[in-house]
């Protein structure tokens, strides 16, 4: 699967704009603040549905507009896809695959996977224990349909279930019954969720380490592990124990919503014994499991799309991330960086097929 063309209207800092691209890797070049990021987030609303950055699509209108459009031409299988996103401001947002609208979105993921490595990415370590579910429940969607359909219908009843809970604080009364229709329709979705995580995160493992060890440089020891409350434990009866504790706080405290993922180094959390060169190549470690977890599911190569990825490595370890992405195992690639030079320098020694777009105030150059 690649992306064969691109066009953007009214999409964050462009006003209009288009692109050609070879089926092997691509590359935006130019100084900061000119859009090359932006471009990526274009080509991951093509496959998400959303932006990598802004969740709020009315806010990735370009100033002084009233709608954006994005519209990309894929091979998949020896088959074109025509696919269209279009945001008006206080409008639903329009999505379509060769010109036929999708009455739900979710039915779109999955369709043409993607993996983003970007700066962004560290929130994963630096963050809350949000961004790292955030971060399981990206990839588990791209490659299983129910899992999106159980996260939606977990955090509708989860919404609900808060909502009475606060409720029964405000009135001072309770209903028991009530609560338990929601607490009911936690359970499946729930227990479904976290089998789904726990077999994630046990097959990708060995795949992240693999690849932690190939850029570092066997260097570094690695590991991935998956908290949950569920862990040997009966969901519905972990939900009966919590329902004094939960009315006093007002909200659900025990379920997959409070799950954890560590990320450690060695034997301890990355947060507080990585260096930045460290954490970095831990994510983009991370991030190519990801990508080979995919395309082992899926049957074909996801689009790798690696922001700003020369930042803050060491040469050596440079040059082993373009050695495995330069190789057969990947497909599609799109990598933004400051300086043409750095790029024909690199990927000169891959020998693959690779364009380089300049990106300026003024214009768009292709070299």
């Amino acid at each position: 699967m690649h992306l064969k063309s691109l066009s953007i209207l009214n999409f964050k800092n462009f006003n209009q704009i288009e692109y050609n691209f070879t089926s092997k890797i691509n590359c935006f070049a130019g100084n900061n603040g000119v859009g090359k990021t932006n471009l990526l987030d274009a080509i991951h609303y093509l496959s998400l549905c959303k932006s990598f950055f802004n969740s709020v699509d009315s806010q990735n209108i370009r100033h002084n507009e009233d709608f954006f459009v994005i519209q990309g031409k894929y091979n998949r299988n020896g088959d074109d896809e025509n696919i269209y996103c279009g945001v008006k401001r206080n409008t639903k947002k329009q999505f379509r695959r060769n010109k036929k609208d999708y009455h739900r979105l979710s039915d779109h993921i999955g369709l043409l996977p993607v993996v983003m490595v970007s700066p962004g990415d560290s929130v994963l370590i630096t963050g809350g224990s949000e961004e790292r579910r955030k971060f399981m429940n990206g990839v588990i969607s791209q490659y299983d349909r129910r899992y999106l359909e159980d996260m939606i219908a977990y955090n509708h009843a989860l919404t609900q279930r808060n909502i009475l809970l606060k409720d029964f604080a405000r009135k001072r009364y309770f209903d028991q019954d009530a609560l338990d229709i929601w607490t009911r329709q936690l359970i499946g979705p729930g227990e479904r969720i976290f089998d789904s995580r726990r077999s994630f995160i046990d097959k990708m493992t060995p795949v992240f380490r693999h690849y932690q060890e190939f850029v570092s440089l066997g260097r570094e020891e690695v590991g991935l592990t998956y908290e949950s409350q569920l862990e040997g434990e009966d969901f519905q009866a972990i939900m009966d124990k919590s329902v004094e504790k939960d009315r006093i706080l007002q909200y659900s405290t025990c379920g997959i919503h409070k799950d954890e993922l560590m990320l450690n180094l060695g034997e301890h959390p990355i947060k507080k014994t990585g260096s930045q060169g460290q954490q970095k190549t831990y994510l983009i470690a991370l991030k190519l499991a990801q990508f080979e977890f995919i395309r082992d599911l899926n049957g074909f190569h996801p689009i790798l799309l690696l922001d700003d990825i020369f930042d803050k490595l060491d040469q050596n370890r440079v040059e082993q991330i373009m050695r495995l992405v330069s190789e057969n195992n990947f497909g599609q690639i799109f990598i933004t960086d400051t300086s043409i030079e750095r790029l024909n320098r690199i990927l000169k020694n891959t020998g693959i097929e690779f364009s380089i777009f300049e990106l300026t105030d003024e214009s768009v150059i292709g070299v």
